[in-house]
């Protein structure tokens, strides 16, 4: 299998996906507005549980299909994922209340995985001597799509309306889904487990636990403030198009990731991905003063910008110690692990920020932030299994 040709089919694929979830991030307060719920703090309150409810299901499925892919292969999921999402995002347009909208991101989380399941699919079929360069540049793949959706999302939704963005999304995802249907073509051949017992292979995982808690940490950080940035950003800008204005907010961070990725990247090959993960955890803490401080839209910019060149290399440097570290029989349910944590941390995170500014102010939020990252940046100083060599390497394909 050629696995160059694979990444820049997969790469294409994980731009579509991200690109398509990430239109209705800039105006999902505002739709929620347009479906009744008008007051700024049940607003606030009503925007985390929407955003988060995706994650709950997530949580507890992702490792299913991670060792559903393990038996028999990746393809068939990332079908599974991109037409199971499309269609319950496209009904996500039609819905006449508020709870409704909250139900069907609950059933979303069901079908997602599409991202860590295209990084299994990478991983797998990738000479191990090239592993670093291939799984960071399908990670630019996804920040890309996240850099454009929200601008697209925010031009959209003035547009023809926020019902006909969600059917956009849904369109881009099925899209998606031809593109792996008919272009990505996997050879599975299931490795034989050194067990089947789940406490064996519990202990065979225990290496990457403090790398998914590492991911469900920073997405706590990351994600705290994600949901309400648009409503943030609605009271620091009181002119004309408000939509595009906050799908810009909420796409600075994304340009700055295109730079910070694949620099933090190159970095973490020379000096390890532990060191590059402490440095980039602190950095993107302090980057929310700015943020927090902020008092017109063009400092809040700058400092969206910032935060984004150091959060670039988190995820990447995460993904590779999955690589490094998961045996070779149990590769894509550790993917499915890691995502799963991520998940989580996507579901707490939101719910802490919209708590915190419904309580005492979207300002603080951002403290909360800064604390959360400083934490988890001192969990990892003080793991130094994070640089121990593998004792299992990935096949390659």
């Amino acid at each position: 299998m050629n696995w160059k040709r694979t990444l820049w089919i997969l790469w294409a694929c994980n731009f579509a996906v991200t690109a398509g979830t990430s239109l209705v991030i800039p105006f999902l307060p505002l739709y929620i507005d347009k479906l009744g719920i008008q007051n700024i703090q049940a607003n606030e309150r009503w925007s985390g549980y929407v955003f988060a409810a995706q994650f709950v299901t997530s949580v507890f499925f992702q490792p299913i299909w991670g060792a559903f892919a393990d038996k028999h292969g990746r393809k068939i999921m990332l079908l599974r994922a991109g037409l199971g999402m499309g269609v319950v995002t496209a009904l996500m347009g039609a819905v006449g209340a508020v709870w409704q909208l909250l139900l069907l991101r609950l059933f979303n989380g069901v079908f997602s995985g599409f991202i860590s399941m295209a990084v299994s699919l990478q991983s797998s079929i990738t000479p191990k001597e090239h592993s670093g360069q291939a799984l960071g540049t399908l990670q630019t793949g996804a920040i890309a799509g996240n850099l454009i959706g929200p601008l697209i999302g925010g031009v959209l939704a003035e547009t023809i309306g926020f019902r006909a963005v969600f059917f956009c999304t849904g369109a881009l995802l099925i899209v998606a889904s031809v593109i792996v249907l008919f272009f990505v073509h996997e050879h599975h051949q299931p490795i034989a487990r050194k067990s089947n017992n789940l406490k064996e292979e519990i202990v065979q995982l225990a290496p990457l636990f403090s790398v998914f808690a590492a991911s469900t940490f920073i997405q706590v950080g990351m994600m705290s403030i994600e949901p309400i940035v648009t409503i943030y950003a609605k009271t620091l800008y009181t002119g004309a198009h408000l939509a595009t204005i906050a799908g810009l907010v909420v796409a600075t961070s994304g340009i700055a990731n295109l730079v910070g990725a694949p620099t933090l990247g190159r970095l973490g090959d020379r000096i390890g991905q532990r060191k590059v993960l402490i440095l980039a955890t602190c950095a993107a803490a302090v980057m929310y003063v700015p943020q927090a401080l902020a008092q017109n839209i063009g400092v809040l910019l700058v400092g969206r910008f910032l935060l984004g060149l150091f959060i670039g290399g988190m995820i990447p440097s995460l993904n590779v110690l999955v690589k490094k570290k998961a045996p070779p029989e149990l590769q894509a349910t550790a993917f499915g692990i890691n995502s799963s944590s991520t998940f989580l941390g996507n579901l707490i995170g939101p719910l802490i920020g919209s708590s915190v500014a419904a309580a005492y102010g979207i300002r603080n939020v951002f403290y909360v932030t800064m604390v959360v990252l400083l934490a988890n940046a001192v969990m990892i100083y003080f793991n130094r299994k994070l640089d121990a060599e593998p004792s299992v390497q990935s096949t390659t394909a």
